[in-house]
């Protein structure tokens, strides 16, 4: 008897229906799905060896599932199925990372040894919980994510540090998830978001009485968080007196609540964030050496959005599907001269930036696709060339061609649209000659009807 679960995802009926009572009498555990949105969140909830999944779907296509499967390091072996056979679709499905292909309608027996193949080869490819939430293949998110797993199962502090908005909260919480604290709390206290006493308070717990408003006992969220974990957001904000009330905890593990005579023991693992540099805060008096040590018994060092510009197609297209999602609208496609504007700007705001940048567009944008005149006006006017927004060379490189021609395409389009569609305005606009600038519309797919009388 074959063991392994399968997800099958199409549209018709009687396909799902053939395809659950042949493999179930395999001895295979068979899910089902109809749409694209359905198919990520059951391979978000289970683990799925492999899927045999329909090309063509109402609300996208069976490429959209295994790239956003892949986004989140889900490990299922994709079998993509088809009725419109063609060669480009063929190699379509291949190149994105597709196990098998295989027309419809397909030979049974065929169908069972890949099957049978694919389960044999997918043990080694089951989804990493806590992480696939995490998007990028750039070395240093590689290095992250490979560590990960290994600090999981120590006990040790973590120190997490990196601008705003980079995910210092999403990889703590990977950290617990992970941990064989996993089933118990994971507490969040963001340091830099209240007054030092009420601080001390939520921290710590309070006795009835102890203060005006203190009408009963609250245990605090270090002892809400026992046998778990907790998350100290903006570490480098607290003052020096909860400072060194927080090293004691760390040191004692015990905890005394605001107007209590007994202390209690807590077993909490404590993982910290800053945006801050706590080396410079500690050489300038401002934050204690000794606690310092205390939190940087293990340090992961979040980059900016920045200097992951090989990251930012697969984070953005990630956005696009869940925003889609969220909003419940039909998914939509990112162009290149799309992508080519998300990769020159230079994102202050981290990814939480781009995820709100995304949102916005899906919400905002009509069609099914999101092109460099669909994103806001602050994100293409960057483009001038300062040098505060200067694109940095990734780390792991980038296919300069391809990211040349998304700019060409992006300022090309930006300058039609401005003029009406007129090409020789619109090279003027670029200092272009006009043949070049016709050469490059029309390779690009930039002709416009006004075009004829320019």
């Amino acid at each position: 008897m074959n063991e392994g679960r399968i997800l099958v995802v199409d549209d018709e009926q009687s396909i799902r229906e053939f395809l659950t009572i042949l493999l179930e009498e395999e001895g295979y555990s068979i899910d089902t799905a109809d749409t694209v949105h359905t198919a990520l969140e059951r391979l978000q909830a289970k683990a799925y060896p492999v899927v045999i999944c329909d090309l063509k779907l109402p609300d996208g296509t069976g490429i959209d599932v295994l790239e956003e499967a892949q986004r989140r390091h889900i490990g299922s072996r994709f079998i993509i199925i088809t009725a419109h056979t063609t060669p480009q679709h063929a190699l379509e499905s291949l190149r994105a990372g597709a196990a098998e292909y295989l027309s419809k309608p397909f030979d049974v027996e065929e169908l069972k040894l890949i099957v049978q193949k694919q389960i044999a080869t997918a043990t080694d490819r089951v989804p990493r919980r806590g992480i696939s939430e995490f998007i990028g293949e750039s070395p240093a998110i590689r290095e992250i994510l490979d560590l990960v797993p290994r600090i999981a199962v120590t006990p040790s502090t973590v120190l997490l540090t990196g601008e705003s908005g980079t995910g210092k909260e999403l990889l703590a919480r990977a950290i617990h998830s992970l941990s064989d604290r996993s089933e118990a709390p994971f507490v969040t206290v963001n340091c830099g978001a209240l007054p030092e006493g009420l601080l001390e308070s939520e921290l710590f717990g309070h006795v009835k009485g102890s203060f005006t408003g203190a009408v009963r006992d609250n245990p605090g969220l270090i002892a809400k968080a026992h046998g778990g974990s907790v998350f100290l957001d903006e570490i480098g904000e607290l003052s020096m007196p909860m400072q060194v009330k927080l090293l004691r905890v760390l040191a004692e593990h015990r905890v005394r609540p605001v107007g209590g005579t007994r202390e209690r023991d807590v077993d909490v693992r404590v993982l910290a964030a800053t945006n801050q540099d706590l080396e410079e805060a500690v050489a300038r008096g401002r934050f204690r050496e000794d606690l310092f040590y205390r939190l940087n018994v293990i340090h992961l060092h979040l980059p900016p959005l920045r200097e992951r510009q090989a990251d930012i197609p697969a984070l953005a297209r990630h956005f696009v599907i869940q925003s889609c999602t969220r909003l419940g609208v039909p998914f939509k496609r990112l162009t290149a001269d799309a992508v080519g504007i998300l990769q020159a700007y230079h994102w202050p705001g981290n990814i939480r930036e781009l995820e709100n940048v995304i949102e916005r567009t899906v919400a905002l944008e009509p069609s099914d696709i999101i092109t460099s005149g669909s994103l806001p006006e602050s994100l293409r006017g960057q483009l001038g060339g300062s040098k505060a927004h200067r694109a940095a060379l990734p780390e792991d490189g980038l296919d300069l061609e391809e990211y040349l021609t998304g700019l060409r395409r992006a300022f090309m389009e930006q300058a039609l649209e401005r003029t009406g569609g007129h090409q020789k305005q619109a090279a003027n606009l670029l200092r272009m000659s006009y043949r070049s600038f016709r050469y490059y519309a029309g390779k690009l797919g930039l002709s416009r009807e006004e075009d004829t009388n320019s």
